[in-house]
């Protein structure tokens, strides 16, 4: 007997829309071959939520998306709501709604399909079988700290941010990275700046002692300089990567460049597990690739980041790993089928949008 669940939509601006499409065609594609009854409520956030009502994101829509059992975003942002100067700009949405959902850990799988090694801009054998999952610190930090502000000294211009890092925040998140881990290869690696910064040593320390309730998972520490070349040197070796706000933001975007196109990749932010005994957890779950405002409306966004953030949700907080393997495998077949958009499209003729997304969707269960 299949399940039921409810999940908010947030499409946002930009490209969200056109991709929160192809989630939907995902989830109703799912219910129909599983058997499950996904209800949805669609909510403002971003651009969207600022024209229609003067705030990125409304308490309402908050509460809203936190009574379901999971959430789905497009993107913000956009040239239309891009004054540094403004006092409410679309990114204050998703922050409101980290915040508010208490989500302080974003999950980015980075996973190259054998059919698309030579898609990256890295070689070949050096990207080929690359499974990566990255677990950044979300609410701490040099982005959270106080005081941070500028102001005029007698030689010039100053400026100060404050980095911070209590140790509940570090352990929680090392905890959720080694508990992945044991899902996965059993390793894990914790990225920081020890031989600098007092936070990397406490970090450092921290994860070190959480290590110890994980005896059948590795534990190596990276500084996080030598983790950036280490991802276009040999990717390969890591399977975990653990690390805090700032570092985690850097070297994601970086690592993103592996997979062959921005528009591949999910993500995920995620907090605690729920009260009921399992290993579930809310999350909000959005592509990487942003709201790509050069190219909203005209069908070219690729939807594959968005339908697999379905996969990630599915997963991760309904439970549901056959139904997000056949999601996968769909994707990889309509891929390796040459139903792809202009930025993965290669020698096969570029698909629209809503033609990716209807290919995955007819593949979804072929496998099973």
């Amino acid at each position: 007997m299949g399940s039921s669940a409810k999940i908010a939509l947030l499409p946002g601006d930009g490209v969200g829309p056109e991709v929160m499409v192809e989630a939907r065609r995902t989830l109703d594609a799912v219910g129909e071959w599983f058997g499950h009854s996904f209800t949805t409520v669609e909510l403002l956030i971003g651009g969207a939520a600022i024209d229609a009502h003067g705030v990125a994101l409304r308490t309402e829509d908050a509460a809203g998306a936190g009574t379901a059992d999971a959430a789905l975003l497009g993107a913000v942002g956009g040239p239309k709501w891009d004054n540094p100067a403004s006092d409410v700009r679309p990114e204050q949405g998703l922050l409101a709604l980290r915040k508010a959902l208490g989500l302080y850990a974003n999950l980015r799988p980075v996973a190259v399909l054998p059919s698309l090694a030579d898609a990256s801009p890295i070689k070949p054998e050096i990207v080929r079988g690359v499974d990566i999952l990255v677990v950044r610190e979300l609410t701490g930090g040099l982005y959270f700290g106080r005081p941070t502000r500028q102001w005029r000294e007698r030689r010039g211009r100053a400026a100060v941010d404050t980095l911070l890092y209590r140790e509940h925040e570090i352990a929680r998140v090392a905890r959720l990275a080694f508990e992945f881990a044991r899902g996965r290869r059993r390793k894990v690696a914790s990225v920081d700046k020890a031989n600098v910064l007092s936070t990397s040593r406490l970090w450092r320390s921290v994860v070190g002692e959480v290590s110890r309730d994980y005896p059948d998972v590795e534990l190596e520490h990276v500084l996080v300089d030598a983790m950036a070349m280490h991802l276009v040197r040999g990717p390969g070796r890591f399977d975990v990567v653990v690390t805090e706000n700032m570092f985690g933001d850097i070297l994601t975007d970086e690592a993103s460049t592996l997979a062959g196109s921005i528009g591949l990749l999910p993500s995920a932010s995620v907090g605690a597990p729920r009260t009921d005994g399992s290993a579930r957890r809310f999350g909000l779950y959005e592509p990487i690739h942003g709201s790509a405002p050069d190219i909203a409306g005209q069908g070219r966004a690729n939807p594959v980041g968005m339908i697999l953030s379905v996969a990630l949700m599915l997963r991760t907080s309904l439970g549901l790993e056959d139904e997000a393997r056949a999601v996968e495998a769909a994707v990889e077949d309509a891929i390796e089928a040459g139903v792809r958009t202009a930025d993965i499209a290669e020698s096969s003729p570029a698909r629209s949008t809503s033609e990716v997304g209807k290919t995955v969707a007819e593949r979804i269960g072929t496998r099973t």
